[in-house]
């Protein structure tokens, strides 16, 4: 099964519109995903990057012993973010940047864990946004990914194929598949897949966790 990447303008088009929806569309939908990705990174602690913060709908899932920084491509999404952060519910959120994750402005080694809810199967190499997580990221620090993946196999595939042209404009890719973030971790030298797991209650979403390994003493 080919998936056919998306392009970057297709995606801040699509999440533009998005935009003044999103919370009430998505949020519903998204709750249990965004909130295993949090707590799995709220275990890791200190300083967690949320790359594709969106609107900021996953503020409240943090607390106050966490750092939040978020990135995201979209401006009109980040405005959403940024209103949130003006309320001063969420002080643990220390800043919010418009950023392109495939060219991270960020030192080596800056966080100690990226999180990517419903994004890394949006972006347009999702390989070189994964290498860029994984270079911000502390060793032994941990990429923690939610998202729906590709089934493979059985009527949900064959949905899922006949879907994936049909929702390009609207900056989805429901034919994204494990393997890409396998080959990815083996290429990459340093990544340990530490966790794959179907979410409750239908398993629709998947979360996945790679450790950035950390440096062998000779």
């Amino acid at each position: 099964m080919t998936s056919f990447d998306l392009d970057q303008t297709t995606v801040e088009t699509a999440y533009a519109r998005w935009a003044p929806i999103y919370d009430a569309i998505c949020g519903p939908v998204m709750l249990t995903g965004r909130r295993a990705a949090a707590l799995a990174a709220r275990r890791i602690g200190g300083k967690i990057l949320e790359v594709g913060v969106g609107t900021g709908l996953s503020f409240g899932d943090y607390d106050a012993t966490n750092d939040v920084t978020g990135i995201d491509l979209s401006a009109p999404m980040l405005d959403k973010a940024m209103a949130k952060m003006a309320t001063g519910r969420f002080p643990h959120v220390k800043a919010v940047y418009q950023m392109d994750a495939h060219r991270m402005t960020f030192a080596d080694a800056t966080f100690d864990c990226v999180v990517a809810q419903f994004v890394i199967t949006l972006v347009e190499n999702p390989e070189q946004v994964l290498s860029e997580c994984q270079r911000v990221l502390k060793p032994g620090g941990r990429i923690i990914l939610v998202n729906h993946l590709y089934s493979e196999t059985g009527v949900s595939a064959a949905i899922e194929r006949w879907a994936a042209k049909r929702t390009r404009k609207m900056g989805l890719r429901p034919e994204f598949p494990f393997a890409r973030l396998q080959a990815w971790a083996d290429r990459s030298g340093d990544a340990i897949l530490v966790e794959r797991r179907k979410l409750a209650p239908f398993g629709v979403y998947t979360l996945v966790s790679f450790e950035r390994e950390l440096p062998r003493v000779a």
